[in-house]
């Protein structure tokens, strides 16, 4: 019944995830926190596989299908930040890790930090429609903003996540698809140096293999879905649930800080 839950959430997450450009990962991971079924680095890395799959065929098939609004030349400078920031994100996980008695300790440092980056998010959100923007263009900048991007979605194990998007919409002003896709371009540079990394060092963790193949084979159907429903809705809507995601990931994470602390 467990597996199925999850592979289901990794479904419902990925859909989510396309349509507010947030991966999917900020919602899988801190769910399989709080179930205590698998360490924190394994869960960490299957969370990220997952985003990985579905970033990099709703990227592909936007592109494909001449449908991609991505800002190729402000987005591959962010993007090269954050594949560097992802590098340095799991070397920080491992650094904070090793500095505990109890390795899964690192588990209410990763929520307490989440929640305070998706609170942040959940107030700018409210608050966008006053906040006068910015036109960010010099490659410099974009690549050190794609870093700090980079190293906290890495170190925090979900991909991209809500700070994505109020970057994209403060230094870049985006609106809310526009956004969304450029995010997910974003992660998909991110997760994939993360992925590299981890293989190449041999840090692989144990984890669940059929589970596991059926959470990705499920992100990939998620992006599916959630590029079919974004294209019917607006930016309105597409914002009102992405506020509700807030809402939900906030309580979880205050459930996993108090569990792993």
């Amino acid at each position: 019944m467990i597996p199925l839950a999850f592979i289901l959430i990794s479904f419902f997450a990925s859909v989510s995830g396309c349509i507010c450009g947030i991966g999917g990962g900020v919602i899988i991971k801190p769910v399989l926190d709080a179930s205590g079924l698998y360490s924190v680095s394994a869960i960490s890395f299957m969370s990220g596989c997952i985003v990985l799959s579905m970033t990099a065929y709703s990227v592909l098939k936007a592109q494909l299908a001449h449908e991609s609004v991505i800002e190729k030349g402000v987005s591959t400078y962010l993007g090269i930040g954050a594949a560097t920031g992802g590098l340095l994100g799991k070397q920080l996980f491992d650094v904070i890790k090793s500095s505990f008695a109890q390795a899964d300790t690192v588990g209410a440092v990763q929520a307490a930090a989440l929640f305070a980056v998706t609170l942040g998010t959940a107030v700018y959100t409210v608050c966008k429609s006053r906040i006068h923007t910015r036109q960010v263009t010099a490659p410099a900048l974009c690549a050190a903003i794609g870093l700090i991007l980079g190293m906290l979605s890495a170190f925090l194990g979900i991909g991209g996540g809500p700070v994505n998007l109020v970057v994209l919409y403060f230094f870049f002003s985006m609106e809310s698809k526009t956004a969304a896709q450029n995010s997910l371009y974003i992660i998909l540079f991110s997760q994939a140096a993360s992925l590299l990394f981890t293989i190449l060092t041999g840090r692989i963790p144990e984890f669940p293999g059929p589970l596991f193949a059926g959470m990705v084979c499920c992100g990939i159907l998620g992006g599916m879905a959630g590029r079919r429903i974004s294209k019917k809705i607006d930016d309105q809507t597409a914002s009102k649930l992405f506020l509700g995601l807030l809402v939900v990931i906030m309580g979880i994470c205050c459930y996993n800080f108090f569990r792993y602390f």
